[in-house]
């Protein structure tokens, strides 16, 4: 029975060894972004690696980037940053970078001028692809990863690299007229199941901002870029004298992005310059995902207030078998809540969570 007991623990201890060495670099990850405070006790040891700013050129056109570069780089990865005035400067966007590149993945991080000022233009796309070919003269093994709305660009950008190796997203959408309906109502549905909670009043500004990047009349998109930014400083602001200056375009924007009502969604979608609503369309990902060959990788945030998780859900079902999705219960839009979640949901997120690093840092 003693001799047992020794061989049980002696396997036990293999196996245990075998998980540390197959998921350790995941799981320390994991923790740090689950808990960043977690990096100042379990991260520091690790030497940070370089970080180069450099140019890339779309067309006629230069933006900048940022390149973490590793010793001994075994794979590749490019980080598409959402709607974010620090844009690649983020500090939880540089966290992952750093967090990736100390596992040997060579990290590109640009600047999209557009998403900093919370506008899609298409031009990510193009952008997205220089970044994806500069990348692929430094690797033979190469993924990209978007977050938020720019999950969208870096799908539709993905789906015309072939040879990619992976394809993520986080917290990201499929479908633009579907995101606009839940930012202004609150609802959304898939597979045959409705959801509806209350919007985040403040997200109708940043919904504005995208939708006015859309517009062809000079004079509404300065009017309503003024709107803009003084709401998104101050949500209280009286802007009435500037919205009553606004043009027919202008207004249609604006009614949209302040209706409440689930019925008067597509007829408002309906009213939308015609360029607006090519620009919606066109920058919805979902008929691309189909064109992608490599695996994609799909998390999402249950409790997210910007994107609803039944986009992600959309993008898997059109993914099909190359899909992983996961649905986090204990993160909102691109991070963790407060640590009052359950325990056991906590470690079920948890886990998931390192299973979805593991396969990014295994890129083959």
């Amino acid at each position: 029975m003693k001799r047992r007991r020794v061989i049980g623990a002696a396997l036990g201890g293999l196996v245990l060894a075998g998980l540390v060495l197959r998921f350790g670099p995941a799981v320390t990850m994991s923790l740090v972004l689950g808990r960043p405070s977690a990096e100042t006790w379990l991260e520091r040891l690790a030497e940070d690696p370089a970080r180069q700013e450099i140019t890339l050129r779309s067309g006629d056109r230069a933006f900048h980037a940022d390149l973490y570069r590793p010793a001994n780089a075994r794979s590749a990865l490019l980080l598409v940053h959402g709607l974010s005035r620090a844009g690649r400067r983020h500090p939880d966007l540089m966290r992952l970078a750093r967090l990736l590149a100390r596992r040997r993945v060579l990290v590109l991080v640009p600047e999209f001028e557009g998403l900093t000022a919370f506008r899609l233009s298409g031009r990510e796309v193009a952008e997205i692809g220089s970044g994806l070919a500069y990348l692929g003269t430094l690797s033979d093994h190469v993924g990209i990863a978007g977050f938020s709305f720019g999950a969208g660009p870096a799908l539709l950008a993905a789906a015309e690299v072939p040879g990619l190796r992976v394809a993520g997203t986080f917290g990201g959408y499929a479908d633009l007229r579907r995101v606009i309906a839940y930012i202004t109502t609150g609802v959304h549905s898939f597979g045959g199941r409705r959801y509806a909670q209350r919007p985040e009043e403040y997200n109708r500004w940043k919904l504005l901002a995208l939708l006015t990047g859309f517009l062809e009349n000079e004079r509404d998109r300065g009017l309503l870029q003024t709107i803009v930014e003084r709401k998104l400083t101050d949500p209280s602001d009286d802007t009435r004298s500037l919205e009553v200056a606004l043009g027919e375009e202008g207004q249609s924007v604006l009614v949209l992005a302040l209706n409440r009502r689930e019925d008067a969604v597509a007829p408002l979608l309906d009213r939308l310059p015609p360029g607006a609503r090519r620009a919606i369309d066109l920058l919805s990902p979902l008929p691309a995902v189909a064109r992608l060959s490599a695996p994609v990788l799909i998390a999402h945030g249950a409790e997210d207030d910007s994107i609803p998780f039944t986009e992600s859900r959309r993008l898997a079902e059109a993914a099909g078998s190359r899909a992983r999705v996961v649905i986090f219960r204990t993160f909102q839009h691109t991070g963790p809540r407060p640590f009052w979640d359950s325990l056991r949901q906590r470690a079920v997120d948890g886990w998931n969570l390192v299973r979805l690093i593991d396969e990014l840092l295994t890129i083959r």
